[in-house]
């Protein structure tokens, strides 16, 4: 699957070349602030854990994966859209309701490069319609990401205790459904 690109972005599948991207994104506390509480990652923990997690879910021909987003005009590499089944990591995948997540670098934030790369990823994937939503969670006081969720169209639909390999904590839960 190709993303085309959106009014000032450009998107691109990350594969396990991308580590260095990974890396550099992961280095400012403020960014990981509410992914690991402002621990940044170590090189080891992008090549050991996060590459092989990113390669698990990664799907090409579904567009399945993290999205390099870069600015259109300079092809300035801001952060990433995630897209993979819903409780990929768990028991029980909803391969018909796809996560969306976003990491950004900081020099980018407020400007709606968050909002306008979920949206347009977000749609492309709508034109299959085996997708019956798309969802998303963040940490509760994560008023940014909660901020782009209401942006692309998602609503509220609960709060509860998100446990995962990596982290657990108390998410908010947002879905908006594919018509």
């Amino acid at each position: 699957m190709n993303i085309e690109h959106s009014p000032r972005l450009t998107y691109r599948l990350m594969d396990e070349h991308d580590a260095e991207l990974l890396f550099q994104l992961d280095q400012d506390p403020l960014v990981m602030k509410y992914i690991s509480n402002g621990e940044i990652s170590s090189r080891e923990k992008i090549n050991d854990v996060f590459i092989p997690r990113m390669l698990a879910y990664r799907n090409a021909d579904k567009g399945w994966g993290l999205w390099q987003v870069s600015i259109k005009d300079s092809n300035e590499y801001i952060g990433w859209v995630l897209v993979r089944p819903m409780y990929f990591f768990s028991d029980n995948p909803e391969f018909d309701n796809l996560e969306l997540g976003w990491r950004f670098f900081q020099s980018s934030w407020g400007k709606g490069y968050a909002s306008e790369a979920a949206l347009h990823i977000k749609n492309t994937l709508a034109t299959n319609k085996n997708y019956r939503a798309f969802s998303a969670i963040a940490d509760e006081g994560n008023l940014g990401s909660i901020g782009v969720m209401k942006n692309i169209g998602m609503s509220y639909l609960k709060t509860y205790r998100h446990i995962d390999p990596l982290f657990e904590c108390d998410v908010s839960y947002y879905q908006i459904t594919n018509h």
